[in-house]
């Protein structure tokens, strides 16, 4: 009889992100985070298909980047920095006043996308983290929408 002796304590748990602050640490902690802000404001620089986006910007992206980078610390799970520096946001209602529609929704997640795929996060990671920075995304686009704003994509 041949049988796989495999033991099962070879096999690794797979991750369990949005879980205390496994997902924080996944992405590396702070250093990871900004690491992955600068390469997303990097590309949403030099993409075209983010040319609307970054129009929405002021010229210096270092309070934007400063601010994304800090909400994704305390969203994944670690310290709560943007609250420490900004106070309390509301993602959705902060941005309805900025013209987003589906066009600009999926351009903010393309440049995310690809800010996603230079880290050394596993993929199931990187999945899971553009799955869930959806929710916000589309909760912007909802938001401009109950707003009177509208994009250049459909609604």
């Amino acid at each position: 009889m041949n049988r796989d002796t495999t033991a099962a304590s070879d096999a690794r748990p797979a991750p369990v992100y949005g879980i205390g602050d496994a997902s924080f640490r996944a992405a590396g902690g702070v250093a990871g985070l900004r690491q992955l802000v600068e390469d997303f404001y990097q590309l949403m620089d030099s993409l075209p298909e983010a040319a609307t986006i970054r129009a929405m910007h002021p010229d210096d992206l270092t309070e934007a980047a400063d601010k994304l980078h800090r909400f994704l610390c305390g969203w994944l799970g670690g310290p709560k920095l943007y609250r420490e520096k900004y106070g309390a946001i509301h993602i959705p209602a902060a941005h309805a006043h900025l013209a987003i529609g589906e066009a600009e929704r999926d351009a903010w997640l393309q440049c995310m996308a690809a800010a996603l795929a230079r880290q050394d996060y596993p993929q199931d990671f990187r999945d899971y983290l553009l799955r869930e920075l959806f929710r916000p995304a589309e909760g912007c686009r909802r938001a401009a929408q109950r707003a009177g704003a509208s994009g250049t994509g459909a609604t």
